[in-house]
């Protein structure tokens, strides 16, 4: 059975579609970037730990609206306006990931929606527990 996931402590779709979707034990999150989700602003004027920190912290409060924790992801896509930004965002993303490494891509393009420098979405597969 499916069930739409909403939280508002996470950024609030800006078109068609949910925040995720949680099928049986397995959730599929929607791109998150690093806005407030009270404002809807970028956050961090271009300083990608900043911006990274609010997108981990609205894909993080999504997951967890559906049950989940963030080790409970698998797969991870990053998406990227400027891939020499990447070391800042991993700098930021390792700290969600102390001991644990979900797969995941990385890819650069050429614009996203909102003046926004990173995009990111997520499937996890919820614990037994």
């Amino acid at each position: 059975m499916k069930e739409v996931i909403f939280t508002n402590k996470a950024t609030s779709p800006t078109g068609p579609y949910s925040q995720a979707i949680k099928v049986d034990k397995t959730v599929y999150l929607a791109g998150v970037c690093g806005d407030d989700p009270v404002t809807g602003e970028i956050m961090g004027g271009g300083d990608m730990k900043v911006e990274a920190k609010y997108a981990m912290e609205n894909l993080k409060n999504t997951l967890e609206a559906a049950g989940g924790k963030m080790p409970d992801i698998v797969k991870v896509k990053v998406v990227f306006t400027d891939l020499e930004q990447a070391a800042d965002f991993n700098e930021v993303y390792m700290t969600y990931f102390p001991d644990y490494r979900p797969a995941r891509i990385a890819m650069g393009v050429a614009g996203l929606l909102g003046g926004a420098h990173l995009e990111l979405d997520a499937v996890a597969i919820l614990d037994e527990e």
